[in-house]
C-alpha cells in the first residue's frame, strides 16, 4: 500500500512540475509575443496579473495564500 501511494505522490510531483514548466513557457511566449501570439491565444500574463491583483484585494486571506503557494513551489523545488 505504501508503494502505491508513493507512486501516486511521484506522479502527482511529475505532473506540477510539468504544469509549472508549461506554465513558464506560457509566461516566457506572453511576454515575447504579446497577448496576441497565434500558436499561444491565450494571454497567461494577463490572467497572472489578474489573480494577483484579486488576492491583493483580499487582504490577509490573500496574502496567506500567496505564503502557502509559495512554500509549496519552494518545496518541490528543494526536492
Amino acid at each position: 500500500m505504501k508503494e502505491r501511494l508513493e507512486a501516486v505522490v511521484g506522479w502527482l510531483r511529475l505532473c506540477t512540475d510539468l504544469g509549472l514548466s508549461l506554465l513558464c513557457l506560457a509566461v516566457i511566449v506572453g511576454l515575447m509575443f504579446g497577448p496576441n501570439a497565434p500558436f499561444f491565444p491565450v494571454d497567461v500574463v494577463g490572467n497572472i496579473l489578474a489573480v494577483t491583483k484579486q488576492l491583493g484585494s483580499e487582504g490577509l486571506v490573500g496574502l496567506v495564500a500567496v505564503v502557502m503557494l509559495a512554500s509549496v513551489f519552494g518545496r518541490q523545488l528543494k526536492e
